[in-house]
């Protein structure tokens, strides 16, 4: 039987386009950790629960505490006992400090340059020292302590005026919780009486 040369071609490209993907997955597989065989397209998605942290514990029972994961298309690493946990964030904690880049970080925090979405490096580093010096020392967290007092005052207020009706109680917290940080990082209150959000606060954050 006579086979075209486009054919042989085609053949002899498809056979050398699988024995290079063959030996690129033993080459990356070789130094990566153990995992569960994910399904194509969703990965191992199928295998996390309801209870993601559950899911992982039971699949680290047969993995081992270090195991490969991948959500979808994206591989991820899970360490699932205090050693490696260790080894993440504080061995090897400069490795692994920077965040991938995101459209969140990108347009909300004028290209990652914040401290929670920048790379680490010389202005992470700065930035993290002027959290701890200048926002989260005790002498500043001390000196706002009439904020938290004051806005502790007024969710009893409400509580005891709320007396005899249903109160939703996350709701409450809710707004205590953000009328204190918005009072202490912006300098004002950005809550109606109803505890309905300003276009302010709106404004500010975008």
């Amino acid at each position: 039987m006579d086979y075209s040369p486009t054919l042989v071609l085609l053949i002899s490209l498809l056979a050398t386009l699988a024995i290079c993907s063959k030996l690129l997955t033993s080459l990356t597989k070789r130094n990566l950790p153990p995992g569960p065989t994910p399904w194509p397209i969703i990965g191992n998605l199928n295998l996390i629960g309801p209870l993601p942290h559950q899911s992982f514990n039971k699949l680290s029972q047969k993995y081992g505490h270090l195991m490969q994961l991948k959500f979808g298309s994206r591989p991820v690493v899970v360490a699932s006992s205090a050693e490696m946990a260790k080894h993440f964030l504080k061995t090897y904690d400069h490795i692994f400090a920077s965040r991938p880049p995101t459209a969140a970080g990108k347009y909300t925090t004028y290209n990652n340059n914040n401290l929670l979405w920048a790379p680490y490096g010389s202005h992470w580093q700065q930035g993290r020292k002027i959290y701890q010096s200048q926002l989260f020392s005790p002498k500043r967290l001390d000196a706002f302590q009439y904020i938290r007092v004051e806005e502790i005052k007024a969710l009893i207020s409400r509580l005891y005026a709320s007396c005899g009706t249903k109160v939703l109680l996350r709701h409450e917290l809710l707004q205590t919780t953000l009328t204190s940080i918005s009072r202490i990082t912006l300098g004002r209150n950005f809550f109606s009486e109803n505890g309905s959000v300003t276009v302010q606060l709106h404004t500010t954050f975008i």
